[in-house]
This record gives structure tokens, C-alpha cells and sequence, in this order.
């Protein structure tokens, strides 16, 4: 990575996915989770304060060692053993069937290859396993996605590669996922066109 990418980003990430108004999502989508779990976009570890006592381990999937080093003091402080596992979200090193749970929280806008790395937590999931996701991405309605489009070159310029439109649920769909539950809505006191939500479970067929 190139030293904004590596050394700028980190910190505009966990500025912007950090603040506290966030938490109550982080603590929605975190409360299913259950024994082995793989998380991919780990950035500064602001979901460790809400893994629920049914995880066993979390596997940490994150490309940035800042991003690493800002999550020390929580990962520290967990009380489920959390190891730095890979780098990239688009191959990951493990076997087939290896976690029960697979957790993501504004990544899937950033990754550059959204199918491969959804295909590949798919891939090491049991059957049966759940992934949890909250993801911003194109918005319902209509005016406010057309915003989306117009901004989205800026947005990816500024933001590392963050997409402002992509369609999240029609990704999990394509990756083979079955949608559990699925909520889309549009963050309070915020811009429409960063604050378009989808936050939801699905499960590994």
C-alpha cells in the first residue's frame, strides 16, 4: 500500500466508523455471533467492546499494520483471544469450513473485488454459518442514488477506493447467501448519501 493508503486512511477510517453514534449498530449486528468468527475489515478493532460471550475467537482479516496498532489496547482488553490472520479479504488463508460466524462493518464499500472476497467468506463458513453485516451502499430511493453516482469518483479518490453506491444486498445474494433478517435505513442527521444503510444477517448455504 502507498503511505496515504497505509499511514493517512487508518486514521480517516476510524474518525468517520468510530464515533459513538455508531456504536448502537456495532452492538445490533455483533449480538448474534458464536464461536469461531472471522472478521474481515478489522481496522482499530471497534467492534471488539461488543463481541458477545458465544464467541470462542476471532480471526482478524486487515490489510493496514496502523490500523492494527490503533485496535492494540482493544484487543488487549478482550476478553476473546484475537489474532491478526491475513491481509486481504479477497484470499483468505484458511480451509474451507473453518468459522461458524463471519462479521463485516463498513468494508464491503472499500474492498476492491466485493464478489471474490464475499465468495470467500462464504467459502470458509460452514454450512449453516452467518455472516453479519452492516455496510453503507446505494440508498432506495431513487434522487438520493443518483447523488450517489455523481459523488462516487470523489468519494473513491478521497476515501481509499470506498464506493458511495454499491448494491450490498444484491452483492450477499450473488455470493450465494440466503438473507435472514435485513434492515435498510438511513442514519440520523447525516448526509443521505454516506448514511444509506444495510445491516443484516445471512446464512452459508
Amino acid at each position: 500500500m502507498g503511505i496515504y493508503e497505509d499511514r493517512v486512511l487508518p486514521h480517516l477510517v476510524d474518525l468517520c466508523c468510530g464515533t459513538k453514534h455508531l456504536n448502537p449498530e456495532r452492538q445490533r449486528i455483533c449480538s448474534g455471533l458464536h464461536g469461531r468468527v472471522l472478521e474481515i475489515g478489522f481496522g482499530s478493532g471497534r467492534n471488539v467492546p461488543f463481541y458477545p460471550d458465544t464467541v470462542k475467537s476471532v480471526s482478524a482479516i486487515e490489510p493496514a499494520d496502523l490500523g492494527w496498532r490503533m485496535a492494540a489496547e482493544r484487543v488487549a482488553a478482550s476478553p476473546v483471544p484475537v489474532e491478526r490472520s491475513g491481509l486481504d479479504g479477497q484470499h483468505l488463508p484458511f480451509a474451507d469450513n473453518s468459522f461458524d460466524s463471519a462479521l463485516s462493518t463498513w468494508t464491503l464499500c472499500t474492498i476492491p473485488d466485493a464478489e471474490t472476497a464475499l465468495a470467500e467468506v462464504r467459502r470458509v463458513l460452514v454450512p449453516g454459518g452467518t455472516f453479519h453485516f452492516v455496510e453503507h451502499g446505494l440508498a432506495p430511493d431513487a434522487g438520493v442514488a443518483k447523488w450517489q453516482n455523481r459523488l462516487n469518483p470523489l468519494q473513491k479518490a478521497v476515501a481509499g477506493g470506498c464506493h458511495l453506491n454499491r448494491d450490498i444486498r444484491g452483492l450477499i445474494e450473488s455470493a450465494g447467501f440466503e438473507i435472514r433478517d435485513i434492515d435498510r435505513y438511513y442514519q440520523p442527521d447525516g448526509p443521505k448519501p454516506w448514511g444509506a444503510l444495510t445491516l443484516g444477517v445471512a446464512v452459508s448455504a
